[in-house]
């Protein structure tokens, strides 16, 4: 008993229906790798939207160390359950859905064990966190073409085709574009603050160097812990050659084109309307005419 009494506590946060539905078959292997560490394990299974928030805001105070498996949703949740319960309990991650952008622009492996193996032998890295009108975000907030394919393709379709499906929604949005007028005030009241206004058919503020595993924002020089995010708007093309030039430099990573800006900001006000929802790390959020996007430094900590 004394072992056991003075071990270091683990809370083990799953989503066994995430993805390809890979790591609940080696729940068993995964726990002892963190016993035979020095931890004891509480695994809680998620059943429905939000479990997981509830049971980081519930029970990480007696944790040592979060492990989250799952996908982007699923660690999105578990973040904001932390931040709202004051906490900066170490996270270490298993990404198992399907496709991963977040553990991706980290570096973490995709091979469960070697990722269990990370989260025991690595060491906490701060990473910033951003909030869309009070929600919390992991890396993205987006709105437009390709986004909302993140939440409306049918979970079996995930599960079966994994990123292929991602796609197959994108590419069904970039058919039907519509344009969306907007207005963003970057860093407002302050000697920077710089305002974009048009009609764009996608904006994203992120984290990441990838958003849905089709848009890579390597060359935009993303740093996870600078206290900044970044902002990509694609204007509305006018004509199919616009389109086509735009789509090639977006699909390519090189964001060259006349009908795409992006820029740096620790804080953005965006006017839009009102019924154009947005997409919080893959997950469905309400519109709103007035939104708040602000930024949080060094929030948590993820073992990598």
């Amino acid at each position: 008993m004394t072992i056991i009494s003075n071990r270091k506590k683990l809370l083990f946060i799953m989503n066994p229906k995430s993805g390809v539905m890979l790591a609940p078959k080696y729940m068993s292997e995964i726990i002892t790798g963190f016993s035979k560490s020095g931890y004891l394990s509480n695994v809680l299974m998620t059943e429905a939207k939000g479990d997981a928030r509830a049971f980081a805001s519930e029970y990480a105070k007696d944790a040592d160390l979060v492990v989250v498996s799952g996908g982007d949703g699923t660690f999105n949740e578990v973040v904001d359950g932390l931040l709202a319960a004051g906490l900066k309990t170490p996270i270490g991650y298993i990404p198992s859905g399907s496709t991963n952008d977040f553990a991706g622009s980290l570096g973490l492996p995709k091979n469960i064990f070697e990722c269990v193996n990370t989260i025991i032998t690595g060491k906490p890295v701060p990473v910033d966190i951003g909030s869309f009108n009070g929600r919390y975000f992991s890396y993205v907030a987006s709105f437009g073409a390709f986004t909302s394919a993140t939440y409306s393709v049918p979970q079996n379709l995930k599960n079966i085709f994994g990123h292929a499906a991602y796609v197959m929604g994108g590419i069904k949005e970039i058919t039907e574009l519509k344009p969306i007028h907007a207005k963003f005030t970057s860093d407002k009241d302050t000697s920077h603050a710089r305002v974009y206004e048009g009609d764009y058919v996608i904006g994203a503020v992120c984290n990441s160097r990838s958003i849905g595993g089709i848009l890579h924002l390597e060359n935009l020089g993303v740093d996870m812990s600078d206290g900044q995010m970044e902002v990509l708007l694609i204007k509305m093309p006018k004509d199919i050659i616009q389109l086509s030039e735009t789509a090639v430099s977006m699909l390519g990573g090189t964001f060259l084109s006349n009908q795409i800006e992006s820029f740096t900001t620790s804080s953005l006000e965006v006017e839009i309307e009102n019924d154009i929802h947005w997409t919080l790390d893959g997950e469905y959020e309400e519109g709103s005419s007035s939104c708040e996007i602000k930024i949080f430094p060094s929030a948590i900590q993820v073992i990598k």
